[in-house]
């Protein structure tokens, strides 16, 4: 009954949910007690009120931030109490004396203090929002950013200003209880001047040398440092938080471009997602800002996702436009017509090719490239179950979708019956499982399938610890489980992570990636990888959230995978394991294989999941794999050959594009110097004018 009410409250604990109704029942006993009246009921009730609060702001409750919503937020619930405090001094006849006054005109004064108050925070903030965030960007060099205020005095501001009433009502509570005036003015004195000094300790901060340049002068900065950088190809992405991972997994190939790479990221909240790189980041919020920006040698724009905001820089003619996706399946979402606004699509393999040319939504054959999957290089080959250790199958179901197509997802009609068939299996298989990262974000049945299938996993793993069978060895766990330890505890201080007070001026400022540090993180989260994987039992199920362990190590310590039509599969596919994947929609065996490439060489599963015996066998005698030949050739169908490597023909590809930007850009500026009355409208087409070109990136490519 507690978890049904934490999920309807949607707080995040029973502590949190306790807080919660702590704090809605003290409003009501403070009312009665200043009518009884009763001071020491009312000064428990209020302390009560008090800790409660101060507890579910600084959890961040989601319930206190619906409040606000109910006319009952924070400054309503303090004037409140004060507003209970004064009717306390009414009821005990204390009305006629000066510190009755005094409370009335301590709380006016004090209320007339919260609007400097935020508005001073408010513009602080604001000024300290620059047009434009960067990464690895050298800002330091060519403007000056001052110093953010302490992080004490912005941070949860609101909620601290106002807990400065606290002497007030405590002084004020101690001259009814004893009569005497001395406590209640000594206590509205404090609360006023501490209310003052707040506002006053602010004020330095919004003018003069303790505020950043104005917008004009940062983006002048950043066109300096372009025209200093000359960048030859963009990743472009726009999206919500929870896609980050859709421009993560091109860092790595970004950073192994011949030619000099930029990100150009639209949503701050992605920036503050993004994963470390060496690459140089710029986070455009404005649309106007990006059109002015100044992209003149940019040759290649490569776009991870087909969203609204990707027409800021698709206007541009002196760079060609990529579409390159962020999974390569056979969704709808992988044949998208908006993809005919790109001037080439990139697919892994010949696979995409076909999916366009079946699709028939405008992409011309001649305008697809395929390029491989530079990702899929950490995935690696199947090398058989090793004698003594039991197999591992990983299920990696993708989420509902947006439209809630019952075919999108195994979880809701055939999750349960896959991970019971799975755990009971005999000979016994070891379980992982993986779920998408928006899954139940639509829909709330599809989450609830997933605490479902989640409570199965931990059941069987807790059921298989306690098992005399599966034996492990406790020293090698602990040993591996103290080097996590050390691994976190070096990451956390190379990261800066729970101690980086900057605000976003600051790190655009000094966020200047340090190469020895980088190699350094990378290789830790390699070793972190092995050591995660040698701390947990080689036959113990596990539910496996978050970022980290990635997908890829999944599939690296797994020797089959179940999932769904998603890129997934077709990643899968580079391991040459077996797998199997769910026909959700129940289209039956040959029609969901015509209409999905990927599934060509799977074990097909219906919703009930009997045919995952077949998959089994595969696993534990590779002479019973039928379907062996077939995924090696659905391998290459789906992602290219194996040589040259996927990142050569992406580099190639990238240096092929920007010579066909180059001779577009020749091309016009021969129009324009032979004149006539285009000319004119042609110059002004171009990006300060003229594209700005070099003999080096004439002849193909950027300079590395």
């Amino acid at each position: 009954m507690i978890s049904t009410a934490i999920r309807v409250a949607r707080v995040g604990s029973a502590a949190e949910l306790a807080a919660a109704a702590l704090m809605m029942l003290g409003f009501p006993v403070l009312m009665v007690a200043a009518l009884v009246p009763s001071v020491y009921a009312f000064a428990a009730a209020a302390a009560v009120t008090y800790l409660a609060d101060h507890y579910l702001h600084r959890k961040g409750s989601y319930l206190v931030n619906r409040l606000s919503k109910v006319r009952a937020g924070l400054s309503i619930r303090f004037l409140i109490r004060q507003l209970l405090l004064i009717l306390l001094l009414a009821r005990m006849n204390l009305s006629n004396g000066l510190v009755f006054y005094g409370a009335i005109a301590c709380f006016i004064a004090f209320y007339g203090l919260q609007a400097p108050h935020g508005a001073l925070v408010t513009l602080i903030r604001n000024r300290r929002r620059m047009p434009v965030a960067t990464r690895n960007v050298d800002l330091k060099s060519r403007i000056r950013i001052p110093d953010a205020p302490p992080r004490a005095l912005l941070e949860r501001s609101a909620e601290k200003m106002l807990h400065l009433d606290l002497a007030a009502v405590v002084g004020l509570l101690v001259s009814a209880a004893t009569d005497s005036r001395t406590a209640g003015f000594v206590g509205i004195g404090i609360t006023l001047a501490l209310g003052c000094l707040y506002v006053l300790v602010l004020m330095p901060y919004v003018r003069g040398r303790k505020t950043p340049p104005d917008a004009d002068t940062v983006l002048a900065a950043v066109d300096d440092w372009l025209a200093d950088y000359r960048p030859g190809t963009v990743l472009y992405f726009s999206g919500s938080k929870d896609s980050a991972y859709q421009v993560n997994m091109w860092l790595e190939t970004m950073e192994q471009l011949e030619s000099r790479p930029l990100i150009l990221l639209r949503e701050r909240v992605i920036l503050q997602s993004l994963a470390p790189t060496t690459v140089p980041v710029i986070c455009v919020p404005g649309g106007v800002h990006l059109m002015n920006m100044d992209l003149s040698t940019v040759r290649v724009a490569l776009y991870a996702a087909n969203v609204g905001k990707n027409i800021h820089l698709l206007r541009v003619p002196t760079m060609k436009h990529v579409f390159i996706g962020h999974g390569d399946s056979d969704k709808l979402a992988s044949v998208n017509p908006f993809s005919k606004a790109y001037d080439e699509v990139w697919t892994a393999g010949r696979a995409g090719r076909d999916r366009y040319a079946i699709a028939d939504v405008g992409v011309r054959d001649d305008d697809i490239v395929e390029v491989g999957r530079p990702q899929l290089a950490p995935i690696q080959s199947r090398r058989g179950v090793p004698e003594g250790r039991i197999p591992t199958v990983l299920y990696a179901p993708t989420w509902e979708g947006w439209d809630d197509n019952p075919g999108n997802t195994s979880l809701v009609l055939a999750g349960e019956n896959i991970v019971k068939k799975l755990v009971k299996a005999d000979p016994p298989v070891r379980v992982l499982y993986k779920p998408h990262p928006f899954t139940g974000t639509v829909s709330a049945e599809a989450g609830a399938a997933h605490r479902r299938v989640t409570a199965l996993v931990q059941k069987a793993a807790t059921a298989r610890a306690a098992d005399a069978r599966f034996t492990a060895d406790p020293a090698a766990q602990a040993a591996a489980q103290e080097e996590l330890a050390r691994i976190e505890t070096r990451l956390a201080e190379l990261a800066g992570t729970g101690d980086d007070k900057r605000d976003e001026a600051e790190a655009s400022r000094d966020d200047v990636v340090d190469l020895k540090k980088h190699e350094e993180i990378a290789r830790l989260r390699t070793a972190w990888n092995d050591f995660y994987w040698q701390a947990l039992p080689p036959y113990q199920h596990a539910v496996i959230t978050g970022p980290e362990p990635r997908l890829y190590d999944c599939f690296n310590v797994s020797d089959a995978m179940v999932s769904d039509i998603s890129s997934v599969v077709s990643d899968f596919i580079a391991s040459g394991k077996p797998y199997a994947v769910t026909d959700s929609a129940g289209v039956g065996a040959e029609e969901f294989k015509r209409a999905n490439t990927a599934v060509r060489a799977a074990v097909i599963l219906s919703n009930s999941a009997k045919e995952l015996g077949g998959l089994l066998d595969a696993v534990r005698d590779p002479s019973a794999d039928p379907l062996a030949a077939d995924r090696d050739e659905l391998k290459h169908y789906l992602l290219g050959p194996d040589e040259p490597t996927s990142i050569e023909q992406f580099n190639g590809a990238v240096a092929a594009l920007a010579r066909k930007a180059e001779a577009r850009n020749l091309g016009q500026e021969a129009r324009i110097a032979a004149g006539g009355p285009e000319a004119a409208e042609l110059a002004e087409a171009l990006p300060g004018g003229k594209p700005q070109t070099t003999p080096g990136e004439a002849g193909g490519a950027t300079a590395g």
